[in-house]
């Protein structure tokens, strides 16, 4: 199979994805359609170009996201254990 070569731009967009927009390297990857090994290469390798370098506002934006989601989840789970507490209490009597 041959090696596909991809344009310089294309893998700084990549980088930004991951430094920028808080995207983690296999989604990032997946959405552009490369193997995450790339991405993890070319993140190694451009982040040290200024202007590209992570920047603590996209990480922790990023963070504040999947924390507020894993939250929601959370509190949906302890919702239904305490409605389903509360059918097999009333059941029991």
């Amino acid at each position: 199979m041959a090696r596909r070569k991809y344009p310089r731009e294309f893998k700084i967009s990549a980088v930004q994805l991951v430094n920028e927009q808080g995207y983690t390297i296999p989604a990032a990857a997946k959405s552009l359609g490369v193997d995450p090994n790339c991405v993890r290469g070319w993140v190694e390798k451009f982040s040290s170009e200024p202007g590209l370098a992570p920047t603590g506002d996209g990480a922790v934006a990023a963070e504040l996201k999947r924390l507020r989601k894993e939250n929601a989840r959370l509190l949906m789970e302890r919702d239904i254990l305490k409605k389903a507490a509360a059918f097999f209490a009333r059941e029991q009597l």
